[in-house]
């Protein structure tokens, strides 16, 4: 059990009965909650992004990668 604000509650309500959003006020707290946890993982996963884009290992490595497989990419993609 939880001590929502009011308007919270309303909010949930009203997302669940007049939107539809959830067949039940429970799934609309699932949703909610699957959300922001989606949305954490990838403000996460983009912050990693951009530590790999400032390591010069890593762009080392990268471009590495990108060396070994440009054959391999020039066989496999559609010409335009």
């Amino acid at each position: 059990t939880y001590n929502l604000p009011e308007r919270t509650v309303h909010a949930v309500r009203e997302l669940a009965a007049t939107y539809g959003v959830a067949s039940t006020q429970d799934g609309v707290i699932e949703l909610a909650v699957d959300e922001l946890a989606r949305r954490l993982r990838e403000d996460a996963e983009a912050a990693q992004w951009a530590r790999a884009a400032a390591d010069p290992a890593f762009q080392a490595e990268r471009a590495e990668l990108a060396a070994a497989y440009e054959s391999a990419d020039r066989e496999t993609w559609p010409r335009a």
